[in-house]
């Protein structure tokens, strides 16, 4: 169920997750429309509609559509059915979570990046933490070396070469470069890109959907490119606030997934495996650190 007409002609289009959202929601909403000069169609796709929570309410005083799902689908199922419902006029795509606030003209910078080249598929702008510090949104796509390398020392060994190389400290910086993935925290996409990879894979359903985003994308031929001109903070994930062991657990999943996805294939069981045993052993780590407090 979806309510509120889009902007006659609208190019851009932004679409939120909603669960459990209400405190953070209008706070988001506000700040779009010093993001952008170009009318935008807003939509919130709620995974919990129904609840006592009167988010469609909220978002429709906001200049918003509600988009109400049956139930709680995940983070990438959700987007992609509100974007399944944006008016034909739409090129471009912004994929946010809740809990940010764009800097004033955020939308029109990524946009006009990505315009300049039409491999552009995606483009993440540089992320705040509410402390002002930039967070690493940009990244390269996990390899055997390295999803291997930091699910087994990220947490033992600070500054380990494959952590820093999943991480890749020459992106998430002050100039403009291309990635292997952007943040699904807020990216822009490119809406026939979007349509051409058939947008985020529903089987991640919490967790690395961004990232197999980026790296379909890359597959495709498209750039996922990282402009810093852009800039959002992001309060905090408000929705999964807290370290538990479940949160933990989908993480590995999401991950192994991912790997499993990207090293396919009969003969590569061995190369799954090893990333398998590498994740399970992070996971238990983890998971042993929560619970010692």
């Amino acid at each position: 169920m979806t309510n509120s007409s889009p902007p006659p002609g609208a190019r851009i289009a932004v679409v939120t997750v909603s669960y459990g959202s209400a405190d953070v929601l209008p706070a988001f909403l506000d700040s779009l429309s010093a993001a952008s000069t170009q009318p935008i169609e807003a939509l919130v796709a709620d995974n919990k509609a129904g609840s006592d929570e009167d988010v469609a309410a909220l978002v429709t005083a906001h200049g918003a559509r509600h988009v109400a799902l049956p139930t709680n689908v995940g983070y990438g199922a959700a987007v992609n059915a509100a974007v399944a419902s944006v008016a034909p006029s739409v090129e471009w795509i912004l994929v946010s979570n809740p809990d940010l606030v764009m800097s004033a003209g955020a939308i029109d910078t990524l946009v006009a990046t990505g315009e300049e080249d039409p491999r552009i598929g995606a483009v993440g702008p540089a992320t705040l933490t509410a402390e002002g510090e930039l967070y690493p949104s940009a990244r390269a796509v996990p390899s055997l070396r390295t999803g291997v390398g930091h699910a087994l020392f990220a947490n033992l060994w600070n500054g380990n070469p494959w952590t820093r190389a999943y991480r890749d400290d020459t992106v998430s910086g002050s100039e403009r470069s291309d990635a292997g993935w952007l943040s699904g925290s807020c990216l822009l996409v490119r809406r026939s890109a979007w349509e051409a990879v058939g947008g985020f894979d529903p089987a991640f359903f919490m967790y690395f959907e961004d990232v197999d985003l980026g790296y379909r994308l890359g597959r495709h031929g498209f750039r996922n490119v990282y402009e810093p001109a852009a800039v959002v903070t992001h309060t905090g994930a408000h929705s999964t606030t807290g370290e538990s062991a479940a949160m933990i657990e989908a993480h590995h999943v999401s991950a192994r997934r991912f790997l499993d996805k990207k090293y396919s294939g009969a003969l590569l069981w061995p190369v799954r495996i090893s990333l398998r045993c590498g994740l399970a052993v992070r996971s238990a780590l983890i998971k042993r650190r929560i619970q010692r407090g």
